[in-house]
């Protein structure tokens, strides 16, 4: 029975989310590091001003999980598999020891700037839950008319459950498809707290560059597995770690897919580092046979005793 961890992406973030952090040295030395790495004080990242900034969202989600994943090895608790949304991706990497955390910030750090300069507004995405695939994909055709630039319309994002998806483009198109899903009788049909339309054909030339900064970061082949964003699959490569890294962010995440291969890999418990519980609450929503666990707000004893407890059960 085995233990995945669980990175959250760009929209998770919640003010104050750092100092909500467990104290442990392990913490605080991540967070120094981060501040000489960016040259200024990472505690203050996560203000309510700050993140307004996808620069300064993206760099703290990073931060947090990698800080939060490093208490709780030093505790004894070190994953058997680890997949990260979006840029918890870069989270993932880290732990899995493809990349260096000062590497991985500075790709970060790239990544949300050019993302951020892209579509500094106008532009987002969006949940809706409740209807099937195809039912969304019908709403993002009538969402522009035939005639809208690339740049006018709307595009699946994000495969987060069987009836639950992300969708990213212009506000107005965004607009439009809520309003449709609603009408189709959508659960949940809302703007998420992200300024960029992240994971469609708009960041082609970001995903270029990034390819471009990632080979010079000397990506390694992971210590334990990693599943990709783009193919929902596990990936044992520094090559393929390198292509999902980059690619990631113009091609939809298949994070159902992920998951669906994490349970099948044998992971009957996943813990979610900071911040949120978004992925907590799928996997529980989807897979009625593991245990799933938000890390946010909990310290790390009950983590650590909590899945030592569970791992005895299913032994028994």
């Amino acid at each position: 029975m085995k233990l995945a961890f669980l990175c959250p992406g760009q929209g998770a973030q919640s003010p104050g989310f750092l100092g909500r952090l467990p104290r442990h040295a392990e913490v605080e030395r991540t967070l120094d590091e981060a501040s000489v790495v960016l040259q200024r004080d990472a505690r203050r990242l996560d203000s309510a001003l700050e993140l307004r900034s996808t620069v300064a969202t993206q760099l703290s989600i990073v931060i947090a999980g990698v800080a939060l994943a490093r208490a709780l090895e030093a505790q004894g608790l070190r994953p058997d598999a680890v997949a990260g949304l979006s840029v918890g991706a870069f989270t993932a990497a880290v732990i899995v020891g493809s990349l260096v955390f000062d590497q991985a910030l500075r790709v970060v750090l790239l990544r949300a700037t050019l993302m951020e300069q892209a579509y500094p507004q106008g532009y987002g995405m969006a949940v809706i839950v409740g209807l099937g695939q195809r039912s969304v994909e019908d709403i993002l055709r009538s969402a522009a008319p035939a005639s809208a630039t690339a740049e006018q319309r709307v595009y699946l994002a994000n495969f987060n459950g069987p009836s639950q998806f992300v969708i990213a483009g212009a506000d107005h198109a965004l607009e439009q498809a809520l309003r449709h899903a609603q009408n189709l009788g959508a659960r949940r049909a809302e703007r998420l707290d992200v300024a960029v339309p992240s994971h469609c054909v708009l960041l082609s030339s970001v995903a270029h560059a990034l390819r471009d900064a990632l080979l010079d970061s000397h990506v390694h082949a992971p210590r334990v597995p990693y599943v990709g964003n783009r193919s929902g699959r596990l990936l044992g490569s520094a090559e393929a770690i390198t292509a999902d890294l980059a690619d990631s962010v113009m091609a939809p995440v298949r994070w159902h897919d992920g998951t669906t291969v994490l349970l099948e890999h044998g992971v009957r418990q996943f813990i979610e580092l900071p911040p949120g519980q978004t992925l907590t609450q799928l996997a529980q929503s989807t897979f009625d046979t593991v245990r799933a666990v938000s890390a946010e707000g909990s310290d790390l004893r009950s983590l650590v005793l909590g899945a030592q407890r569970f791992q005895t059960s299913m032994e028994d």
